[in-house]
C-alpha cells in the first residue's frame, strides 16, 4: 500500500464528510452572489461569487467529489513510490535576518509562505512555519517565527491548513499586533480565539481591490480551488490569488490552484503584464486526482506564459509532503519545461531564506 492509513485517516476522514455533505439536501439548491460592499469591483458586470445553498463555487455547478476517487487514492499503490523512497532531494535553507530585509525584495520562508518589502511595507503570505497535524516540514525555516516582524499585511489565499496555520498567526499576531489581515469571502471566521480578535480583517471577493499606504494596491482574483478545515466547513470560505502592484512592480502570488484556460488570460488582460509570478509547482500526482485543485509544472509555466510574466518564482515544494510525486520532480520538470518554452532564464529559483531583489533580479 502506497501510505501509512493511519497517517492518511484525517484526510480520508475530511474527504468523506465533503462527500456527504456535498450529497445533502434538497434537490432545489439556493444561488446567491457575494461581495464585499465596501471594495471597489475592477471586472466590469461582475455580480460576485456565487455561492450554492451557502457554499463558494468556482463556478455555477456544485462541486462533488466521487467517493471512489477518495478510495481509489487513499489506498491504491504508487506507481513511483521506490523513487519517491529513495529520492534525497532537500531544500537548502539559508540563514535570513528579517530586521536586515532589503527593500523591494521577496524571501521564501517555505511552502505558500514569502516574506515582502514593497514601498517600506512588509506582507507575508499564507503563514504555515510550522508541523502540521499530519504533515512534517521537510525544510527548516530561514529564521526563528518569532523573527518575523515587523510584519505590516498578510495575505490568506484560501483556508487550508498547509496555508493558513494558526500557530503561525499566533506567533505573528503576538509580534505584530498592529498587523492587519487581507482575506477572502467570509475568512473572518478563521480569526477565533480570543488572542486573535484583535487583528483587523479586510475581506475580498474576485476582483476587487485594496489600497494601502504607500501607494501600494491589492487585487484579489480567482482560483480554481475549493476550501475546507474542519469536519462541517466545506467552502465556506472563498479561495483565490492575490496581485500587488506598486510603482511599476507587480506581483502574482497564485496560492494554490487548478489550471483554467481563461482566468489567468483575463488576469493580465486587466492589469496588463506581470513582472513577478509565485506559482505552486508541487502536489500534483496523481493527475487524475489533483488535476481539479492543483497545478503540474507544466501547468505553471502556461500560467505564467498566459500573465505575460517576466519572472517565474516556484512553491509549494519541498516543505511538506502531501502527494505522490517524489521530491525532485517538480523543479526538474520546471526547468525541463521551461527549456521548451524558452523561459528558463526567467525562472528564478529560491531556496528558503534566499532573496530577490525586483530591481536587479528580474529579467526584463
Amino acid at each position: 500500500m502506497k501510505k501509512n492509513i493511519i497517517k492518511t485517516l484525517p484526510l480520508v476522514l475530511i474527504f468523506i464528510a465533503v462527500l456527504f455533505s456535498n450529497s445533502m439536501g434538497t434537490t432545489k439548491h439556493e444561488i446567491e452572489r457575494r461581495t464585499n460592499p465596501e471594495l471597489n469591483i475592477i471586472k466590469e458586470g461582475w455580480k460576485g461569487n456565487i455561492l450554492i445553498d451557502g457554499k463558494f463555487q468556482n463556478d455555477t455547478i456544485s462541486q462533488k467529489m466521487p467517493v471512489s476517487n477518495v478510495f481509489k487514492w487513499t489506498f491504491s499503490s504508487n506507481p513511483q513510490r521506490k523513487e519517491k523512497r529513495n529520492d534525497t532531494f532537500k531544500l537548502q535553507t539559508y540563514d535570513f535576518n528579517p530586521s536586515e530585509m532589503s527593500e523591494n525584495s521577496i524571501v521564501w520562508l517555505g511552502h505558500a509562505s514569502f516574506l515582502i518589502n514593497i514601498n517600506g511595507t512588509r506582507i507575508i503570505t499564507d503563514p504555515s512555519f510550522f508541523n502540521l497535524f499530519t504533515n512534517k516540514r521537510k525544510v527548516e525555516m530561514p529564521c526563528p517565527p518569532d523573527y518575523l516582524k515587523p510584519i505590516h499585511y498578510m495575505l490568506v489565499s484560501h483556508d487550508h491548513r498547509d496555508h493558513f496555520d494558526k500557530k503561525s498567526l499566533k506567533t505573528l499576531i503576538k509580534n505584530n499586533p498592529e498587523m492587519e489581515a487581507l482575506v477572502p469571502l467570509n475568512g473572518s471566521r478563521l480569526f477565533s480565539g480570543k488572542e486573535m480578535q484583535q487583528i483587523k480583517i479586510e475581506e475580498f471577493g474576485w476582483y476587487q481591490e485594496y489600497y494601502l499606504p504607500n501607494d501600494i494596491r491589492i487585487v484579489f482574483l480567482p482560483a480554481k480551488h475549493w476550501g475546507r478545515r474542519g469536519t462541517n466547513d466545506t467552502n465556506k470560505t472563498l479561495w483565490g490569488t492575490f496581485v500587488i502592484i506598486a510603482d511599476n512592480i507587480k506581483i502574482f502570488f497564485g496560492g494554490d490552484t487548478a489550471y483554467d484556460n481563461l482566468i489567468f488570460k483575463e488576469i493580465r488582460n486587466l492589469l496588463g503584464d506581470i513582472d513577478i509570478c509565485i506559482l505552486p509547482i508541487g502536489a500534483y500526482s496523481p493527475q487524475w486526482f489533483m488535476s481539479s485543485a492543483h497545478i503540474n509544472p507544466e501547468e505553471s509555466v502556461q500560467i505564467f506564459l498566459d500573465l505575460g510574466g517576466k519572472c517565474l518564482i516556484p512553491m509549494h515544494y519541498g516543505t511538506y509532503d502531501l502527494s505522490d510525486e517524489p521530491p525532485s520532480e517538480p523543479i526538474e520538470k520546471l526547468q525541463k519545461y521551461g527549456i521548451i518554452k524558452n523561459i528558463n532564464n526567467k525562472i528564478k529559483i529560491l531556496n528558503p531564506g534566499e532573496v530577490l531583489l525586483f530591481n536587479t533580479d528580474i529579467r526584463k
